[in-house]
Formats: C-alpha cells, structure tokens, sequence
C-alpha cells in the first residue's frame, strides 16, 4: 500500500496557514513596515490641479520607461487623478517633506498662494521646487476591489534630472516618514538585480 504524502519518511511538513481577517490583518503589517519611496502625482484633467502624496510607485519597463502606481477609491484626488490622460511624477527627497506631507493631507489647498507651482507648456500642474519629475501618459488603468492600479509612460523628464541632486530619499514605513543611510559595511560591490533577479534597476 502506498503511503500518504505526510507518512511518508523525509516528507517536508505543511506550513500552517492563516485565511480571512487573519490575511488582512497580516497584509496590512507586512506591508506598514514594508519602507517605500515617496513620490507626488499631479494632474489636471481639465476641472482643475489636483495632486497627491503616493508610496506605491513601482518602475515596470525600461522600453519603453513605464511606472505604475495604486490610487485609492477613497480619495477624491485620486478619482480626479484616474480620469487624466496625462500626469507629472515627482521623485520626493527629504527636503520635500512638508510639500508631501501636504499633497497627503485631506482637505489642505495644494495649489495655495503659498505653494510654489506651475503648469508645463502641456497644462499640467507641476511643482518647480523637486528637482526630479516626469511627464507621463497614462497608458492602462486595471480596476481592484477598493483601488485602481495605473500605468503610465514617461515621456519627458525634468530639465535638470541628471544633474539635480537625488540622495537623500524620503521614505514611508510605519505611517512615518524616515530618511535613508549607507549600511557601514556597504564598500563591498553593488548588488544587481536587474534584469536578471528582479523588477528594480
């Protein structure tokens, strides 16, 4: 007679396993202490500039340059941001905190008399002051229960993005804001993990 997988000699053990609000629970810590760039989104579909702080940009493709980023069906910024056909992406250092921290704030005028920004020659609303920035053209939009996740193609960069100075990140961990440090035994070589191992360059 055969044994059963779990009777037989040598046969790894089932890891045990959690469903429901247990998935929900755990998805929500992971992910709290899961550390993200920050960047700020901006757009004005032709009612007006709206912008918002997100944690969720992620690179797709190097060919063409495509990034991706979640909108929450909660915001209402994020439901004016999902009918643009076109949005700038900042890059958020630490020195652009207080304006992240504004674009993430409900209810805060992001486009005040005390807000330094623009519009491109395009229309879209910008903010001069990050260094780094993309236009972008939204090229799909993928609908989730609470969320939409969004791609888009960039397709123009900042006139000094690469000469303007891009340490110093602001990340997001832990509904905080924190900055980034070299590990002191970080001398050794890069590690690469594109394209072969990952998503990221």
């Amino acid at each position: 007679m055969t044994a059963r997988p779990e009777q037989q000699e040598g046969a790894a053990e089932a890891a045990p396993t959690s469903s429901g609000a247990g998935v929900a629970e755990a998805f929500m810590t992971a992910f709290r202490h899961h550390p993200a760039g920050v960047a700020i989104i901006t757009a004005d579909p032709g009612d007006g500039p709206v912008a918002l702080t997100v944690s969720s940009l992620i690179s797709v493709s190097a060919t063409p340059p495509t990034v991706a980023f979640s909108l929450s069906d909660n915001s209402s910024s994020a439901g004016v941001v999902r009918r643009a056909e076109t949005v700038v992406v900042h890059f958020v250092r630490r020195s652009d905190m207080d304006l992240a921290r504004l674009c993430a704030t409900g209810g805060k005028d992001r486009f005040g008399p005390d807000v330094r920004w623009a519009r491109l020659e395009t229309g879209e609303p910008y903010y001069p002051g990050i260094g780094l920035w993309f236009r972008a053209a939204i090229r799909g939009r993928f609908a989730v229960p609470g969320a939409c996740l969004v791609s888009a193609e960039l397709l123009e960069v900042s006139p000094d993005a690469l000469t303007s100075h891009r340490d110093d990140p602001l990340i997001y961990a832990n509904r905080a804001w924190h900055g980034l440090k070299p590990i002191a035994d970080a001398g050794r070589a890069p590690l690469l993990l594109w394209p072969d191992d990952s998503a990221t360059f």
